[in-house]
């Protein structure tokens, strides 16, 4: 397809000479070429194609890279990669050695700060602005903070320093009503009531547009500030954190956007600057369904159908959401927490079960540890669903909160291990790591579906005890038929699924059908290798350790997290602390942050893949 401006946006530069009819025309091509591209290599497309607008404008009014914009997340982004000089490459957006599906400042220099996660936004934007203040540079610079991660405590203490410190600063709130799935929480409904407000938006309008664009409205900005606020004290939160608030604008107006951006950009100190767009704009199947066309994989342009095997085989997060919902049934006990991925993880099938008993608290997983430890301080038994890579923030709250305390929290961790096209910023590759020291946890893995929602029913008895967690990976299932009942699995301990006579391959989690098929590639060889599937790694059974190193004359510990503190070292550390002498090879995620690709191009890479797995096991004969 021909695309008769966009063509021609090489740089941010090339944008400053096009009238606003041409931005028009502009924003118009770059969400036909998004659409195009991303109907047959997928990413994030509602998000962007809202924000287009806001792109386009920002680097049209500002001086960029000089000038420097931040973008929350990154789920905004694809119209600001395509008109900064990667709009051949966006092609490959998420793509192995393609561009990263976010911000990446390795990857240009208009990617001011990287970002995977949200609600960073502020905090990274004041960095830039106080440090372009003691470098004597006139820097603007414009945080992009999108309204679902405004339910993220990160966003508020950015903001909170920077009206205290009265640094030269815009945030633009880009309020869409919905991160992924709905919005939630107080913040949501005070924005909510700020743009649908008759009132407000009427008088809004009329001392707007009767005061033009002349001397008169600047000299009467005050009165318009307090008639605003005696209409309706909209601006009470932001005012209260020492920002300017300007607002509401339609954000896919560009002229709007343009002239406000122009208007607001030489006043000094915090500014924000709050806009309402549409998710999906320009697409009706993304506007119609936001939730779904967030990220909705492979579709057909033309009818909006998403692209599907015939028979979807389950998932991993199907297998939790049913067996949650099935032990509600019969344990009233039982609530289920998450921060802002309720559709993602399959809690949505707890909160259509049981609305009252299900909690989807926002973009905030230090309040969802500690919210889901109140819950078990007094007799509940919370499930808290959080992907790997976002349990990260609740770190401290895991220890100080839950773990100090030996408050059963069954924590299920979505998206651990390799997860693909999200790449660096969401790969689940430390948590097998970072929660094997601490006291009271218990730390465990399924190989499969199975043993999945066996853990997840033994889990919630009586002998488990204590903080819990139950890893598992993006992704399909290995078809397994599930039987009705669930069966008991003995706490820390490891089941052996093959017997061997020289090597002995330990594994944990989902991984080990890796090695599975790399025995079967061993052919003859295969009886020479042991498998013992490891289940737990905190705590880690110490008897099948020994008994893998006494009777095999090697060992290989197979595991989809990092491989420094993993099962790799769990399994040092006993053979030296036994001072047992064996040879042992780790195979895990290298110390390095692996990049976007597919699962099974990252598995290579990691040399985890079922080829790799069996040359590591043949060294050893």
């Amino acid at each position: 397809m021909e695309f008769r401006i966009l063509d021609k946006i090489d740089s941010p530069s090339d944008l400053k000479s096009l009238t606003i009819r041409q931005l028009e025309t502009l924003c118009e091509e770059i969400r036909e070429y998004m659409i195009e591209c991303c109907a047959t290599n997928p990413g994030h497309l509602g998000a962007s194609l809202g924000s287009v607008e806001l792109a386009v404008a920002l680097h049209y009014v500002l001086n960029t890279p000089e000038d420097k914009i931040v973008w929350d997340v990154g789920h905004q982004a694809y119209a600001h990669k395509i008109i900064t000089g990667r709009r051949e490459l966006f092609r490959l957006n998420r793509k192995k050695d393609g561009l990263s599906g976010f911000p990446k400042m390795s990857e240009s220099p208009y990617d001011s700060f990287g970002a995977g996660h949200a609600s960073t936004s502020v905090s990274a934007a004041l960095g830039l602005a106080t440090a372009a203040k003691l470098e004597g540079k006139d820097t603007k610079v414009v945080a992009v903070l999108g309204d679902g991660a405004f339910s993220g405590g990160l966003a508020y203490e950015g903001m909170n320093n920077a009206g205290a410190a009265g640094t030269d600063l815009l945030v633009i709130l880009n309020d869409n009503q919905i991160a992924i799935d709905e919005n939630v929480g107080a913040m949501h409904n005070y924005l909510l009531k700020m743009s649908t407000s008759k009132t407000y938006n009427s008088m809004k309008n009329k001392v707007w547009g009767f005061l033009g664009n002349g001397w008169l409205r600047r000299k009467i900005q005050k009165v318009v500030a307090s008639t605003k606020n005696y209409f309706f004290k909209h601006s009470t939160v932001f005012s209260g954190l020492g920002f300017r608030y300007f607002g509401i604008i339609d954000g896919n107006n560009i002229s709007d956007l343009v002239n406000t951006l122009n208007r607001i950009k030489g006043l000094k100190g915090p500014k924000l600057l709050h806009i309402r767009t549409v998710k999906g704009k320009g697409y009706k199947p993304a506007e119609e369904n936001q939730s779904v066309w967030h990220a909705p994989g492979k579709f057909d342009i033309e009818t909006g159908e998403r692209v599907r095997p015939e028979k979807a085989p389950l998932k991993y997060q199907n297998i939790f959401g049913r067996t949650v919902v099935k032990l509600a049934e019969k344990d009233e006990r039982i609530v289920g927490i998450t921060p802002a991925m309720l559709s993602g993880g399959q809690l949505s099938d707890m909160m259509k079960a049981f609305p009252e008993r299900t909690f989807d608290v926002g973009i905030a997983e230090e309040h969802a540890v500690t919210f889901s430890a109140g819950l078990a301080a007094n007799g509940l038994l919370p499930f808290c669903n959080i992907y790997s890579s976002f349990l990260q923030r609740g770190f401290d709250q895991i220890i100080h909160d839950v773990a100090l305390q030996n408050l059963k929290v069954i924590f299920t961790i979505d998206r651990a291990g390799l997860v693909g096209e999200d790449g660096a910023t969401h790969q689940g590759a430390f948590d097998l790591a970072y929660l094997r020291f601490i006291p009271n946890l218990t730390e465990m893995a399924p190989i499969d579906e199975i043993e999945m929602q066996d853990m997840i029913w033994s889990a919630t008895q009586d002998d488990y005890t204590g903080p819990i967690t139950i890893r598992y990976p993006r992704g399909n299932c290995q078809g397994l038929e599930l039987p009705e009942d669930f069966h008991k699995i003995e706490k820390g301990k490891a089941v052996k699924l093959r017997q061997g006579t020289e090597v002995a391959v330990l594994s944990i989690g989902t991984i080990g059908n890796q090695v599975t098929k790399a025995i079967e590639m061993l052919g003859d060889d295969a009886a020479k290798v042991s498998h013992y599937n490891m289940r737990f790694l905190r705590p880690l059974d110490a008897d099948a350790v020994m008994e893998a190193a006494s009777s095999h004359k090697a060992i290989v510990t197979v595991e989809d997290g990092c491989l420094a503190g993993g099962l790799y070292g769990a399994v040092c550390e006993t053979l030296a602390a036994k001072g047992i002498n064996c040879r042992i090879k780790g195979l895990g995620i290298p110390d390095k942050f692996i990049e976007q690709g597919t699962v099974t191009q990252q598995l290579k890479e990691c040399g985890l893949d079922a080829e790799s797995v069996c040359k590591a096991i043949q060294f050893f004969f």
